[in-house]
């Protein structure tokens, strides 16, 4: 499968642009059926459906560019590889992508042995030297302090603001439960906001 080396996807985009959730979703599911039976191009436009999801997920989990993008091409191959096992049990096809991703993710990490420390390397440019300076530092604080998160909680950050999840999805992609979600997410945020109202007083 060749890659595209994230590009941006832009024709996905623009295709799947005033849709609703179900329609791309129906769409999706359209493409998996095919897939399963081994239809490659098929494959490829799911591939350039969450090409761009996953990467920015696996992104905020390594904080290199070159890493995400090699972690997120062997995801999409080990998802083709198992995609003769998927069956749709009334979870979007996005919750089994995120689930092979983040166990991924966690394989690199034991395999690796080293956590590095999120870092800022999407900010656009605003035109604004001060203010770029200023938005990259408070932008490197919060990558850090939610770097130092346990792993559970970090996830569920990451999910639920970044990739702007809600609980149910996070629920069909990390098998938790909602009710365990939000516990996650208290404890997460309490703990961001005790690390970075430290970091202010510093």
């Amino acid at each position: 499968m060749d890659s595209v080396r994230y590009t941006g996807c832009q024709e996905q985009t623009a295709l799947q642009a005033g849709k609703s959730e179900s329609q791309v979703e129906a769409e999706a599911l359209a493409l998996v059926e095919r897939a399963v039976g081994g239809d490659i191009e098929a494959f490829g436009e799911l591939y350039g459906m969450y090409l761009d999801r996953i990467y920015r997920y696996i992104f905020y989990q390594v904080s290199d560019k070159a890493m995400a993008e090699d972690l997120t091409e062997e995801v999409f191959l080990k998802a083709w590889r198992s995609i003769g096992k998927y069956r749709w049990r009334g979870q979007p096809f996005s919750a089994w992508l995120y689930r092979i991703a983040r166990n991924h993710v966690i394989d690199h990490y034991r395999t690796n042995r080293q956590h590095q420390m999120l870092e800022d390397n999407i900010l656009a440019d605003t035109g604004d030297p001060e203010r770029e300076a200023e938005g990259k530092q408070t932008q490197k604080q919060l990558l850090e302090a939610i770097s130092t998160l346990p792993e559970q909680q970090r996830q569920v950050i990451i999910m639920k603001f970044i990739e702007d999840m809600d609980n149910r999805e996070i629920e069909e992609a990390t098998g938790k439960s909602q009710g365990a979600i939000r516990i996650l997410q208290m404890r997460a945020l309490a703990a961001l906001r005790q690390t970075l109202d430290t970091e202010v007083l510093i």
